[in-house]
């Protein structure tokens, strides 16, 4: 199983124990994950919010570059896949903006590179079964708290999940390594996402309620799929517990990083230490 990888921006800094627990369980699974030459950012919020053709222009670059070695692109970043998505949508829909992004970027691009988010690639093409024999240390019915907040899930027509109001892709995964996910209502919830800089007030509002809601639930931690959702909810649980006077103190991972500690997978492969909020005592269980 080959695919283009596309890492995106927030793989290179904030969440780069993302890309290093997605490398080391693609790599244990037989999945080859090969980087898009020369990819540069996908526009992620500012283009969009800005100007329609850069939206659509700068991840149609990269979809163009890797259509040239003709396998499916996956991304593992939450942002980076919706604006590649929507950029192959808009384009494939679109012949005027086709044009205009083909002279924008120099090469002719139609929207047929097939985006995936790495969760999809586990389940429909590594499957449940392998991933069940790929476990060595079973996560012993660890509470997890599955979250996948907004851009996985919206608009519907990009969803990478078949319910989106109700997604079960991640608690399949978790499951099959023996975690226990638990029912809750708020993992399609909004954590503020880029307002992490701007809006500090309003992250630790919205995060701060989904970490409440989650720890009422029974979990123990949280499994996320999204860099700016682990962000906001690892990053400033603190500034949430200082505002508040509470303690939350749960553990936000990255689906990726639980998956690989049942594989077998060292700390240090999976970048456990880079998390903020200290998991050593959940996965101690």
């Amino acid at each position: 199983m080959k695919y283009s990888f596309f890492p995106g921006c927030s793989m290179e800094s904030t969440a780069e124990d993302f890309k290093m627990s997605t490398l080391a369980v693609a790599k244990a699974l037989g999945v080859e994950l090969v980087e898009i030459p020369d990819w540069t950012c996908c526009g992620s919020t500012p283009a969009h919010a800005t100007d329609a053709l850069l939206a659509a222009s700068l991840p149609a670059r990269n979809l163009a570059i890797a259509g040239e070695a003709g396998q499916d692109v996956v991304t593992c970043c939450a942002a980076c896949y919706g604006r590649l998505a929507a950029a192959n949508l808009a384009i494939s829909e679109d012949a005027g903006l086709r044009a205009e992004v083909a002279k924008a970027i120099g090469k002719s691009y139609t929207g047929s590179v097939k985006v995936r988010h790495f969760l999809q690639v586990l389940l429909e093409d590594v499957g449940i079964a392998d991933i069940k024999d790929s476990v060595v240390k079973n996560l012993g019915g660890l509470k997890i708290a599955c979250y996948y907040g907004c851009l996985l899930t919206r608009p519907r027509e990009l969803s990478i999940l078949p319910d989106p109001e109700n997604p079960q892709s991640m608690e399949e995964l978790l499951a099959a390594a023996g975690a226990q996910p638990i029912e809750w209502p708020y993992k399609t919830e909004c954590c503020g996402a880029s307002f992490s800089i701007t809006r500090t007030d309003t992250v630790k509002r919205l995060s701060g309620d989904i970490l409440r809601m989650a720890k009422a639930s029974g979990a123990d931690c949280v499994a996320v799929a999204c860099p700016l959702c682990q962000t906001n909810l690892d990053l400033r649980q603190s500034d949430i517990e200082a505002s508040t006077g509470e303690k939350i103190g749960l553990p936000v991972l990255y689906f990726t990083q639980l998956l690989g500690k049942a594989m077998g997978l060292s700390d240090n492969e999976l970048g456990i230490g880079k998390l903020m909020t200290d998991p050593s005592k959940v996965l101690a269980r």
